[in-house]
């Protein structure tokens, strides 16, 4: 589908010439002789471009006639970029017409190939524009799990987390499988002075080591086989904001140097550019591995590492903070009553000391599962420790028993149960499962299982 140029000018030669030009190069042209009968065309058709004259028959010299449809663009909140045009070679209006609203200027007469190469710029910048806004929305609309606690060793973190937040310092998040990693850096972001920029996440051990730098720091057009269009990578996307790599020790050990660099001086070049980007992100990671180990192994850089842990946060185990226990199981009971369209639902006295008994393996995220599992089989409004169903340890029995579920629920129990077995190491889960490490990092997204 061909992009729509609008052009904006009372001499019907100029139109002409214009027009010619654009749909050589497979535009669709619109004209318009007024700034009147412009904003009828706007409201009637998708315009990717305008092509804007400053000067009219009227009014040859001060561009009023422009600028005031530029402001009625903002007005209406319209957002297409402008290529302000004029015959005077005047600085003072061109320099108006962009603080104005015009994206780029052009004087008359214009030179053919300096004009398609502005157009191809404004319509390149408009599209990354977007991709960021569908971003920004898509995180907007995207639930962030709440953040609860009551606990003293939670209130002392949480507070030291509120003086970090205030900070560009690079943070390196550890803890064990599902105790809450990816909220607490969304919660960071929250109270950072970035707040009003892009949060982005990214699930490092997702990504193929071959698409390592296109997702992270993008390509151009024909970079590569599949670069059919040109890509902004994460670092992008989180310019200004913050960037979160998840499951950052799954780098592979060959691009980690690609990653130490960027952090270290700020560049990076987009896969198929020799154009050098300044990278202005506040950069969170996360994992449960032990680094220690890995660097020990020759696994993880050890400069690297110490790029990442500026300042650790450690968060820790629900059996640790076991006056969180039942406040969490709460709020979860609230959420997923919400979700399922079951109104006041509440727990009975007797559950709480079930819950503060168990050791929660699998942290926060098992107490969410069981207590969706609750609201879901629950007869009643009030549920009871009887219908509550936490899993046996292995001197109780040697064989899991699952109730009655979905296959969804059942993958998703198993996802869980794997994961736990394994300490949150998703590589050996998935060759307990005998799936292998791309299909379980997709059934971890599917059903939104984070480590």
């Amino acid at each position: 589908m061909s992009l729509t140029i609008l052009i904006i000018d009372d001499m019907a030669d100029v139109r002409l010439s214009a027009t010619f030009l654009l749909s050589n190069q497979n535009y669709h042209v619109l004209e318009a002789e007024s700034v009147i009968e412009a904003l009828e065309i706007i409201k009637q058709n998708n315009v990717d471009l305008i092509l804007l004259d400053m000067n009219y028959s009227s009014d040859t010299t001060s561009g009023k006639e422009g600028l005031d449809f530029l402001a009625k663009l903002e007005k209406l909140d319209i957002s297409i970029p402008v290529v302000a045009m004029t015959g005077w070679s005047s600085v003072d209006l061109a320099v108006k017409a962009m603080q104005q609203g015009a994206s780029d200027f052009i004087e008359k007469p214009w030179d053919n190939q300096r004009l398609l190469q502005i157009i191809k710029q404004q319509i390149q910048v408009t599209d990354l524009k977007k991709q960021n806004r569908r971003l920004r929305q898509h995180q907007q609309t995207e639930q962030t799990e709440t953040l609860v606690w009551q606990s003293k060793a939670m209130s002392k973190l949480m507070a030291e987390i509120k003086r970090i937040a205030k900070t560009d310092a690079t943070i390196l998040l550890t803890g064990e499988n599902g105790t809450g990693k990816s909220s607490v850096a969304a919660y960071i972001h929250k109270l950072s002075a970035r707040h009003q920029q892009s949060l982005v996440t990214v699930n490092m051990g997702a990504i193929p080591e071959s698409l390592f730098e296109s997702e992270l720091f993008g390509h151009k057009k024909g970079a590569f086989t599949d670069a059919k269009e040109t890509r902004i990578g994460r670092f992008e996307m989180a310019n200004g904001g913050t960037l979160f790599l998840d499951e950052i020790a799954n780098i592979p050990l060959a691009q980690q140097v690609k990653l130490l660099r960027v952090l270290e001086s700020n560049e990076y070049e987009m896969v198929g550019s020799s154009i050098t980007e300044r990278a202005n992100v506040r950069l969170i990671s996360a994992s449960n591995a032990n680094f220690e180990h890995l660097i020990e192994s020759e696994k993880f850089r050890a400069d690297l590492f110490y790029r990442l842990n500026t300042i650790e946060i450690h968060i820790p185990a629900l059996r640790e903070r076991t006056e969180d226990i039942l406040p969490l199981a709460q709020h979860f009971v609230k959420k997923h009553a919400l979700r399922y369209g079951q109104a006041n639902v509440t727990l009975a006295d007797d559950v709480a000391a079930k819950l503060i008994d168990y050791d929660w393996p699998g942290n926060i995220r098992e107490l969410s599962h069981v207590m969706e599992r609750a609201v879901l089989f629950s007869d009643d409004q009030i549920i009871s420790a009887h219908a509550i169903t936490l899993k046996k340890s292995v001197s109780q029995s040697n064989v899991e028993t699952i109730p009655l579920m979905t296959i969804e629920q059942a993958e998703q129990q198993l996802l869980i149960q794997a994961l736990q077995k394994t300490n949150g190491l998703t590589v050996e889960a998935a060759d307990l499962l005998g799936i292998s490490k791309s299909a379980i990092y997709r059934r971890m997204e599917k059903y939104d299982i984070k480590n």
